[in-house]
């Protein structure tokens, strides 16, 4: 099959993917923790299980004592999880008696952590610093082991659809949903950027082979070959990890449940692009600079 005859159609998906994602980020943009605002997290165990449908209510009890809350989630059958403005122990201990008199059940605090805003500004910066020595780094050695910036260039160009999608798809959960992203979905991210660049490197790799072995063979079809020995590799492999995922996703719990679900929409868009953009990106290269020519 001559899959680079299709390949503005592949385009066409990938944009209308990006661009609701796009169009989020840019209004309404994604929703920092307290890992990166700073604040508190304060986990607690109750004796019998809390409704979610409660929480609202909850929360509106410890906002009335003038606290700010960010949002409450539950981490269990019996416990939940609060994130909010930075509280001392003489307010955690009046922030309990709320819940306490509301819920009829005495909490037991499992977690309370205040974050400064200055550490977490720290985090951004170390955040961005980390993502842009990986996507550096990632170029310069893809483009050295393949002796052409088009490659690293192109491979680069994948990872940034990659991480688009994600960061869209977070978007928009987190202005409809109230997901918040945290240090996990950092990990998430530059996990994903490392999954894509793989996939599309043994693409990459495959039309070097044939180009040595077949020198005066058009370009286009030397990748579209290389999709085609490649592609029920990529699947096979993507789709064991999506199974565990997606198991992890709905079974793991609240505290992995997002994290699980960066992991998957990455897997995904990963797999996708390794083949379906970083691939047909290089036929459109190579065609314009053969033009040049």
């Amino acid at each position: 099959m001559n899959f680079m005859r299709f390949k503005w159609l592949y385009f066409l998906i990938s944009a209308l993917v990006l661009i609701p994602g796009i169009w989020s980020l840019l209004n309404f943009g994604v929703k920092p923790s307290v890992d990166f605002t700073g604040g508190t997290v304060l986990e607690l165990a109750f004796p019998k299980e809390i409704n979610s449908d409660q929480f609202p209510k909850i929360k509106q009890l410890i906002e009335e004592k003038n606290y700010s809350v960010s949002s409450i989630q539950p981490s269990g059958e019996k416990q939940l999880t609060i994130k909010m403005k930075p509280v001392d122990k003489e307010e955690l201990t009046a922030i309990k008696t709320i819940l306490a008199d509301f819920l009829k059940e005495t909490p037991q605090e499992i977690r309370f952590e205040t974050v400064g805003p200055i550490l977490g500004q720290e985090l951004i910066v170390k955040t961005i610093t980390a993502i842009v020595l990986a996507v550096g780094f990632t170029l310069l050695y893809v483009a050295f082991q393949f002796k052409d910036l088009m490659f690293g260039t192109c491979a680069i160009l994948a990872m940034l659809h990659d991480s688009l999608v994600l960061l869209g798809v977070f978007s928009l959960l987190g202005h409809f949903r109230g997901v918040e992203i945290d240090t996990l979905f950092v990990t998430a991210t530059l996990t994903i950027l490392s999954f894509s660049v793989h996939d599309t490197v043994v693409v990459y790799d495959r039309i070097r082979e044939s180009q040595k072995r077949f020198p005066k063979t058009k370009f286009e079809d030397l990748v579209n070959k290389a999709v085609t020995e490649t592609l029920s590799r990529s699947v096979n492999n993507s789709m064991t990890i999506i199974f565990m995922l997606v198991a992890l996703w709905l079974l793991g719990g609240a505290t992995i449940k997002w994290f699980a679900l960066a992991l998957l929409v990455g897997t995904i868009s990963g797999t996708y692009s390794s083949t379906f953009t970083a691939a047909p990106l290089l036929v459109v290269w190579n065609n314009l600079k053969t033009k040049r020519k």
